[in-house]
């Protein structure tokens, strides 16, 4: 239904024809703030993401609707002028993947159109913003026929994230995105971009995610502060170890120099050095069929995410805490930066009925209104849809 719907509303505001792309967006299973560390993060990309209908223009400008946004209207700039605009708002995502685009030397040289409708839940950090990049790259790259790879297209999102948007964000986001795989989850080394595809197989279980329903602005949270503590940890590690990046110590390593750091900032690079260890064996367990392993490590991300790193909150630890008491409930943690946003737990088919309704009541007693939430399917990565799917 989605994407006739989609597709009509493209005639509807451009009054033409035009062709369909989706990008999914993501969760991650564990691995959090590992990414800027140089760990391993283990993300997959999910059946909710951002459709596109997009088609050329004879002239040079360039127009973006989103049917999320009705009320902004058709956000309009030219082919030569994609600088940032505050005003633009939600569209500067799109104008700097075009942007970097034209910059790296793609010829990109008249106007398109182009529609986006996205079921992802607004600012509940799933990743709609990689998924816009995303959608935005392959649009581009099929309108124009270019030669670019999708490596180059992820790099390009996450410039855009962080040189146009300003957030100081790792690679991940664009990367599940742009990589995934049905019923895959993608192991993913962020310091060398090495990546292994696992499967996912979740044994009659399935993911659940659980959305707080309180807004989190990655820019706005303390991501860059938790980024910067991290930076100091390494700085005053280096007079001893010779790193780049938490993400290369082993936890040996790090509790034999641990000493040396002030309390605060030990807290937040034990959690880095020890998530990024959880990762791996949480990525060698599911390979070996052991899912009840699996989800006590995801239990551990989350303590470790609340107690060292201090990134959950009341919200999340509701969520997290009130599905580890439930049974069929394998493992569950918050997914993404935390301050809100979503938690995700991996719940057998039979009790799943069940652990949304208690979940969901517990929340709405503690926290005063109402979580959602959805079941994940596990998908392919940003794609063109053919034009006469329906």
């Amino acid at each position: 239904m989605e994407k006739q719907k989609v597709k009509s509303l493209f005639e509807s505001v451009f009054k033409k024809e035009g062709i369909l792309f989706f990008a999914p967006g993501r969760i991650n299973l564990i691995g959090e703030h590992t990414d800027y560390n140089g760990g391993h993060v283990f993300p997959c990309a999910i059946s909710l993401g951002t459709y596109g209908v997009a088609s050329l223009r004879e002239d040079d400008q360039v127009r973006f609707y989103s049917e999320n946004f009705p009320d902004k209207g058709i956000i309009s700039c030219t082919v030569n002028e994609l600088d940032y605009r505050k005003k633009d708002d939600w569209a500067n995502y799109p104008k700097g993947v075009i942007r970097y685009l034209k910059d790296s030397g793609y010829a990109i040289n008249q106007g398109m159109d182009i529609l986006f409708y996205g079921n992802l839940p607004n600012g509940a950090g799933l990743s709609s913003s990689a998924s816009i990049e995303m959608l935005t790259g392959v649009i581009v790259k099929d309108l124009f026929q270019l030669e670019v790879s999708r490596l180059e297209l992820i790099k390009l999102g996450q410039k855009v994230e962080n040189a146009f948007i300003g957030v100081n964000s790792g690679i991940m986001d664009q990367f599940a995105v742009g990589m995934g795989k049905k019923d895959h989850a993608i192991l993913l080394d962020c310091q060398t971009l090495d990546y292994e595809l696992v499967p996912l197989e979740l044994q009659a279980h399935k993911i659940v995610i659980m959305n707080t329903n309180k807004r989190r602005e990655l820019a706005d949270s303390k991501y860059n502060e938790r980024r910067q503590e991290c930076e100091e940890a390494v700085k005053i590690l280096n007079q001893a170890l010779s790193i780049q990046a938490l993400g290369e110590l082993t936890n040996e390593e790090f509790t034999s120099h641990a000493e040396q750091l002030p309390p605060l900032m030990r807290k937040r690079a034990k959690h880095a050095v020890s998530e990024n260890i959880r990762t791996l064996e949480a990525a060698a367990a599911l390979k070996q069929g052991k899912l009840a392993a699996f989800g006590k490590l995801m239990n551990e991300s989350h303590e470790s995410l609340r107690d060292d790193y201090e990134v959950t909150g009341v919200e999340l630890d509701i969520l997290v805490e009130t599905a580890w008491q439930l049974p069929g409930v394998v493992g569950a943690r918050m997914t993404g930066a935390g301050f809100g946003g979503c938690a995700i737990a991996i719940v057998e088919d039979a009790h799943i009925d069940t652990f949304i309704q208690q979940v969901g009541q517990r929340y709405q007693e503690k926290i005063g209104y109402a979580a959602d939430f959805y079941i994940a399917d596990i998908s392919d990565g940003a794609t063109i849809l053919e034009e006469d799917e329906t």
